[in-house]
């Protein structure tokens, strides 16, 4: 009897450091920074830009940073993605093979791919695990896997999940993470803060031209369906209307911006700051743009922007939790899986 092929369900995030340690960190921001989707620049600015500046002086004091989020194990990061792979495939059973890789650095999607071709699958699904669409996150994954299969003589059908900010599982998961705090406190106002992104990226892939950085991302439509500032939004008025806030209750805002151009506003700091103006005194934020507990959500929304929140007259800021290993987000993966298999 002949041996079934199985379908290779490939989880890929963003990536993270081997070790705290700066030469490690350095290394992972290099391999980061120089993705012409991340740094949308021409070829020798970027590497000088990455090479002679921000990984030499960066370096450092990221490895400081990851030295306070790194657990006994690893970077949570790795350990939810391992988790979510060995529940993942217990889950999916023996007709699946489950691989967690990561965009930058180990494990790295080259690797991964080589042994589901090497196995012979019958079909690949690749799930970046990022809910919103941006070119310098989905894009790039897209991209990676691309140049790596379309080398391969036999390609096997596969398909890519472009997103999921509006899937139900995905809004159940931080209502349930939410309301754990809720349960114990009345909060003042609610804090959506995703991860930004350089303006000229929208703009670039603005194919109808109605990109305007105002209202225009408050209702998703057929000339803004991919707009990643426009899907985040979509992502707020869905958590807002399952949890039940108050209109004037919450923001929407965007975090980690990098270097003196535009990045998508409003930005999470200067919204922070101006709670202190209007005497909000206690605040739960949301990361939603992460799947998994990262340097982006622990330490930044959680640490630095409760220090930032307290040095403006606030007294209360908790942060919600990620979708992690809960079993929501399994049963969100589960599902994503089953949607982009073939039926028989």
């Amino acid at each position: 009897m002949s041996k079934t092929l199985k379908t290779g369900v490939l989880l890929v995030n963003l990536g993270t450091p081997d070790s705290p340690s700066v030469p490690d960190v350095r290394k992972y921001l290099r391999e980061f920074l120089w993705d012409e989707r991340v740094i949308d620049i021409p070829t020798i600015p970027r590497w000088l830009l990455v090479n002679a500046i921000i990984a030499p002086f960066r370096a450092p004091k990221s490895a400081k940073i990851y030295k306070e989020l790194w657990l006994e194990n690893g970077s949570p990061l790795k350990i939810y993605g391992m988790a979510n792979e060995k529940d993942l495939q217990a889950r999916l059973g023996e007709d699946y093979v489950v691989k967690l890789a990561m965009r930058y650095q180990n494990p790295s999607i080259q690797s991964k791919l080589d042994e589901f071709q090497t196995a012979g699958i019958k079909k690949l699904i690749v799930i970046p695990l990022f809910p919103h669409y941006a070119s310098a996150s989905t894009g790039s994954v897209y991209q990676k896997v691309f140049e790596i299969i379309s080398k391969w003589l036999i390609i096997p059908e596969f398909s890519i999940v472009n997103h999921f900010y509006s899937n139900p599982k995905y809004i159940a998961g931080f209502v349930a993470n939410a309301k754990k705090h809720m349960d114990k406190f009345d909060y003042e106002h609610f804090l959506f803060s995703y991860h930004g992104i350089p303006e000229r990226q929208l703009t670039k892939g603005d194919c109808h031209n109605v990109c305007k950085f105002g209202t225009c991302c408050n209702q998703i439509n057929e000339k803004n369906q991919h707009c990643y500032r426009a899907q985040c939004f979509e992502t707020t008025r869905l958590l807002v209307e399952a949890l039940g806030l108050k209109e004037g209750t919450y923001t929407t805002s965007f975090q980690s911006r990098l270097g003196k151009t535009p990045w998508i506003k409003p930005y999470s700091d200067d919204v922070i700051k101006e709670f202190g103006q209007k005497g909000i005194k206690s605040v739960l934020a949301f990361s939603p743009a992460f799947v998994s507990d990262c340097l982006e959500t622990t330490i930044e929304v959680g640490d630095e922007y409760k220090e930032l929140f307290e040095e403006h007259g606030g007294e209360k800021w908790d942060l919600v939790e990620s979708l992690n290993d809960s079993e929501n987000w399994v049963d969100l993966l589960e599902e994503l899986v089953f949607e982009n298999t073939v039926k028989k």
